[in-house]
């Protein structure tokens, strides 16, 4: 892999039909645009080489959101047309059904604004798989009108970190550190609902 990275980050490669789809062409979704075609990128390169034992390739990207109510409408802006090229192009190569992709944050945020931003929120908590075996299509639980508790199909996060590690073949029992028993809770389980 490490070989290939140079290569990987040469974006100018590309046909500007890709650039496109990725919105690289527009300053707004350039910088996300392109972190999205790098995943991609990676993905071709994991195929090319080698795979995990199950086939999904694992690839992380990112983007921080601060000062949401001023940045909020614009930060979404640059993300939508990326990642739909990143899908879009993912599908289009074959790529999809054997590339997982995670798209959620690290904790879940409050509905109401807290200053320029929103606080820490426990109670409800937005995100999406793509791929890797997960169903397409599919809308699994809800919020109250506030997004204030989550009231339909309930999960704690580790349900969701249990069908991520489930799709790449792994057990989070295993992943244990040595001499530190983690409690049954911190395992979740697969949200079996989501699986193709």
């Amino acid at each position: 892999m490490q070989t290939s990275v140079p290569e990987t980050l040469q974006l100018e490669k590309e046909s500007d039909a890709t650039r496109k789809l990725y919105g690289i062409d527009k300053p707004g979704t350039k910088s996300f645009g392109e972190q999205c075609l790098v995943a991609r990128r990676l993905v071709n390169a994991v195929f090319a080489s080698c795979r995990y034992s199950t086939g999904v390739a694992v690839v992380a990207s990112g983007i921080r959101i601060l000062k949401l109510k001023a940045n909020h409408s614009k930060l979404a802006t640059q993300i939508d047309q990326p990642i739909a090229g990143l899908l879009k192009d993912l599908k289009q190569r074959g790529l999809l059904k054997d590339t997982l992709v995670v798209f959620g944050t690290e904790f879940g945020r409050s509905p109401g604004a807290e200053g320029t931003g929103r606080d820490h929120h426990p109670q409800g908590f937005c995100a999406w798989l793509a791929g890797g075996g997960i169903k397409g299509g599919l809308v699994h639980g809800a919020t109250d009108e506030l997004g204030f508790h989550a009231i339909e199909n309930r999960h704690y996060v580790t349900d969701v970190h249990a069908t991520v590690l489930r799709q790449l073949g792994l057990d989070s029992h295993r992943l244990e550190v040595p001499g530190r028993k983690r409690l049954d809770i911190d395992h979740g389980e697969p949200i079996k609902e989501l699986l193709a």
